[in-house]
């Protein structure tokens, strides 16, 4: 999975399911590569009908097919005012933090490395799945996210898909990085599980 540099993400529609789950694509050739799933225990899902999902903890686990094997999860605690969400790979190992500001109109959220280190920022409108990760002082465009994506490629993916899936790429630059790929992937399919999730409750998480 992480050998590809373009995703499509192909979220499963579900009558009267509270638990989202998604097809993982080749943006290139459009084959299935892999899914993401939350994995939630029951008590989690009967609660969601009665109480507001974004306040309630979640795990998302992606795994490769054709084995089904485990690439990466994550994880998100109770969420109030503030979330974290964590990227653990298919030891456990952390692997970076999602870390959503407090209270902002302009927000996104920020994604550091398992040391702590800043890898990467949202600017743009995750409303309209069209925005970009960018380094800490924003020169270097390390991924971005679209309803479709540019040229002839782009205009057959977007007759293959149906218009609720979208579109992330990876800067070349990082091609031989799978962490990095990892945490963007995560950061993506976080961006529509997650922190759209948050925003619902008041917290506007797109702007520039």
């Amino acid at each position: 999975m992480l050998e590809c540099n373009k995703f499509a993400i192909q979220e499963h529609k579900k009558i009267l399911s509270s638990v989202q789950s998604y097809d993982i694509r080749n943006g290139d050739t459009g084959e299935i590569i892999g899914s993401a799933r939350e994995n939630i225990g029951a008590i989690t899902k009967g609660l969601r009908w009665i109480v507001s999902k974004h306040l309630m903890p979640t795990s998302v686990e992606v795994r490769e097919t054709p084995d089904d094997s485990l690439v990466f999860t994550l994880r998100r605690g109770w969420y109030i005012f503030k979330s974290t969400v964590e990227v653990r790979d298919s030891q456990g190992e952390l692997v970076g933090t999602f870390r959503s500001k407090f209270f902002t109109i302009s927000g996104g959220f920020h994604v550091y490395d398992k040391e702590g280190k800043y890898f990467a920022h949202v600017k743009g409108s995750m409303f309209g799945f069209n925005y970009r990760f960018l380094n800490e002082d924003g020169s270097v465009e390390l991924g971005r996210v679209a309803k479709k994506l540019g040229g002839a490629a782009g205009l057959a993916k977007e007759l293959f898909f149906s218009a609720d899936n979208y579109f992330m790429e990876v800067n070349p630059e990082l091609s031989e990085q799978p962490l990095a790929k990892m945490l963007l992937l995560a950061a993506t399919l976080a961006v529509d599980i997650i922190y759209k999730s948050e925003s619902k409750g008041g917290i506007d998480l797109g702007g520039e």
